[in-house]
């Protein structure tokens, strides 16, 4: 479920960085037909080159908000943070085992 969330979030950012450009590129063929220098024309060219590169960076930075999410999510869900209790059912020796084995449950062979 997750994984999909991320997918979707990432398709909505690849879609935002889109629509920045294509607007870049439109702001810079206005800018160009405004002007009359060759000079003037090359600094609208920079211009549409820095926005488009501002909206892949943005798009970039969002997907890896996307993907910290995502690990957040499912580190809360499967482990407990370093350093925390166990819970006492974990700790806990079954009844039993103390009269029959000790304190210890006994070690088991693997390959049994």
């Amino acid at each position: 479920m997750q994984a999909a969330k991320e997918k979707v979030k990432d398709v909505v950012s690849t879609a935002k960085e889109k629509v920045k450009i294509h607007e870049a590129k439109v702001e810079e063929k206005m800018e160009a037909a405004a002007v009359r220098t060759k000079v003037e024309k090359e600094i609208a060219h920079e211009r549409a080159k820095a926005k488009e590169a501002e909206a892949k960076m943005e798009m970039h930075v969002e997907k890896a908000q996307h993907r910290e999410e995502t690990l957040a999510h499912h580190h809360l869900h499967h482990h407990q943070p370093i350093g925390a209790p166990a819970s006492p059912a974990a700790t806990a020796v079954p009844p039993g085992y103390a009269a029959a084995y000790g304190t210890r449950p006994p070690e088991r062979n693997k390959y049994l």
